[in-house]
């Protein structure tokens, strides 16, 4: 079959594999498309963490069912998107239900190898059905179900005021149901465009771009309080420093960015507003199955977000480009 594979920082090449066959009980899976993500940019720069080299990319992933174990719940032709999580179902977090931050997991496309291939054996409990999206829409679960946790481990409630800094698809998925919950979102991003875009097609209140007075500017937006919940989707560590100032007294601050480094914040200040500090992991099988019924029932425009896409043959000669700010990428998609 025919993969891509990052060999080392900067260097996709084709390349082919045997086809995989299926252990009982995994499904057999024929790859339709390959959402690419901010961690794939990341790992073609190599500022990945948690990986080694090389590495078949892709983790948002849209496939169709070829093979199953007789009585399975699943069916042959079966459109599903897959969640690439594999966890090991015994550990502490497991145990609780907390599967997206198992302490054994290996993540599709970062910790082993992922989808920008033909073929895929996974267990069947990570084939999540996806009836009434096409691929295209199959592709895009993934990432919005990480902003669909995030906003839930963030408790945001309607009325709140709401940051989202960072922009990207995580951060626009965290605008989206934000909103979709009746809070005042304010997105902070220095690419105006991807700001606007939020507050245009996403119904995010307003957007700030990042200077020396966007202080000033928040805390006059939000009269001196600032905000309930602030989400930091930067994937920037001077960013998400930043953010402990944005957060009101009693208020929440969510992590959902990973960096290779140490996050320091004020203790004094941390103590007097009695600040709540969270990391959100990834998402559940739970936040897969509600975004597919979000999109199936056309709360989220996913035909605005779907921006660039590509066949998995040509995808080494334009990848680079999609990194370049000029190319307005939001979600690329390869079809397989």
């Amino acid at each position: 079959m025919d993969i891509v594979i990052c060999d080392r920082p900067n260097v996709l090449r084709r390349a082919r594999r045997d086809r995989p066959s299926r252990a009982a009980g995994q499904v057999l899976l024929r790859i339709r498309r390959v959402g690419v993500c901010g961690t794939d940019y990341h790992i073609f720069r190599g500022t990945q963490p948690y990986l080694s080299y090389p590495r078949v990319m892709g983790h948002e992933l849209a496939a169709e069912v070829v093979e199953i174990d007789a009585g399975s719940d699943l069916r042959i032709g079966q459109n599903v998107a897959v969640l690439p999580y594999l966890c090991c179902g015994a550990c502490v977090a497991c145990r609780r239900g907390k599967s997206n931050c198992c302490a054994r997991l290996s993540v599709l496309g970062v910790h082993v190898d992922g989808g920008m291939v033909e073929w895929l054996a996974v267990d069947e409990a990570f084939a999540v059905p996806a009836d009434g999206l096409d691929p295209d829409q199959t592709a895009m679960v993934e990432f919005l179900a990480i902003g669909l946790h995030a906003v839930r481990r963030g408790a945001v409630a309607t009325g709140q005021q709401v940051l989202v800094a960072g922009a990207g698809p995580i951060g626009m998925a965290v605008g989206l149901f934000c909103a979709a919950i009746g809070a005042k979102v304010t997105v902070l991003d220095g690419n105006a465009a991807r700001a606007r875009f939020c507050v245009e097609r996403l119904g995010c209140a307003a957007m700030e771009t990042p200077d020396g007075a966007v202080a000033d500017r928040l805390a006059a937006r939000t009269g001196n309080d600032f905000f309930d919940v602030v989400f930091d989707a930067t994937g920037n560590a001077d960013a998400m420093r930043t953010g402990f100032a944005y957060v009101a007294h009693g208020g929440t601050y969510v992590l959902l960015s990973i960096v290779g480094a140490s996050i320091t914040f004020d203790d004094p200040e941390f103590h007097k507003r009695e600040m709540t500090l969270l990391g959100s992991r990834n998402a559940t099988r739970a936040d897969f199955v509600d975004v597919i019924d979000a999109i199936r029932a056309g709360k989220v425009p996913t035909a605005a977000l779907h921006t660039h896409g590509a066949s998995l043959n040509d995808l080494p000669d334009v990848f680079a480009s999609w990194m370049d700010p000029a190319a307005n990428v939001i979600k690329a998609i390869v079809t397989v």
